[in-house]
């Protein structure tokens, strides 16, 4: 069980939500994943996959304007912070990550009678959703990758550098001081940055399952459109060498850059700009 602490720094970040959200349990041989989502029952399905280190409350600016065009399906990844609770099997290697997020899809797309959805992920959520779609592509007709990580290039030892106090001391504070510098000043709302120090200390003993930079070759096959969206003041990485990473591995995708945004700050500090470039890349 998470502790009360982080339950209501969860609900205080939801709170930030400007629509209605429905909060289901999805379940999965993995466990019960939490999934939020809102927009017309009837619009296409779109998944989002967030960030390390925070959960599906992170795109409160973002998914109330995608979800103008598409039915929005925000996950708290499983074995991370989030309201997601782990069931008999354990989420251990990248396989039984796929594996766990084809389970959600079993549900998203039930709900659609649809073969396939359209797949969004944030930093190491755009790696997972890189890695499931170069390996399940018939499930996935369009990927947005928004300033992903360990994709095409690596961290800047700067940035690990900075991130270490998280794991040492995990809280608020030391959340805020990575952020406040990776941000450059223009951290996220101060629910989310308590969200996420709880969340550090609620599941300090969490390990993220991570593996190599995903193989796009079945990708490139099967044709599936890709839209990169870098974060122009990145301090995660290098913007220029993502960029070359990406075009190399995806000839055919849109790399793209978004103005005036780091890494931490995309899903929220540039929604509206890259709430359009998404929504004609996806209705396009």
């Amino acid at each position: 069980m998470t502790d009360a602490a982080f339950h209501a720094a969860y609900e205080e970040a939801m709170a930030l939500w400007p629509v209605p959200v429905e909060r289901r349990g999805t379940v999965t041989p993995y466990g019960r994943t939490r999934v939020h989502v809102c927009g017309p029952a009837d619009a296409p399905p779109l998944v989002l996959l967030h960030g390390g280190g925070t959960t599906s409350a992170v795109w409160y600016a973002l998914a109330p304007a995608l979800a103008a065009t598409h039915r929005v399906y925000a996950v708290d990844q499983m074995g991370t912070p989030g309201l997601s609770v782990p069931g008999e099997r354990a989420v251990r290697r990248p396989a039984d990550l796929e594996s766990w997020l084809d389970g959600v899809l079993d549900g998203v797309l039930d709900d659609h009678g649809a073969a396939s959805a359209a797949v969004l992920g944030h930093s190491y959520g755009g790696w997972l959703a890189l890695r499931y779609a170069a390996h399940t592509p018939g499930r996935v007709h369009r990927l947005v990758l928004l300033d992903p990580t360990q994709c095409f290039a690596g961290f800047r030892t700067s940035y690990l550098a900075r991130a270490v106090p998280l794991f040492v001391r995990p809280g608020e504070r030391s959340t805020r001081r990575l952020l406040a510098w990776e941000t450059r000043g223009d951290p996220p709302a101060p629910e989310l940055v308590r969200l996420m120090g709880r969340g550090a200390v609620a599941f300090r003993g969490a390990k993220p399952v991570t593996g190599p930079r995903p193989d796009t070759a079945g990708l490139r096959a099967a044709g599936v459109p890709v839209l990169v969206l870098l974060a122009e003041h990145s301090r995660a990485h290098d913007l220029h060498r993502v960029a070359a990473g990406a075009a190399r591995a995806l000839p055919d995708a849109r790399v793209e850059t978004l103005p005036g945004v780091s890494h931490h700050s995309v899903p929220y500090a540039a929604s509206g700009e890259a709430a359009r470039r998404i929504g004609g890349f996806l209705t396009g």
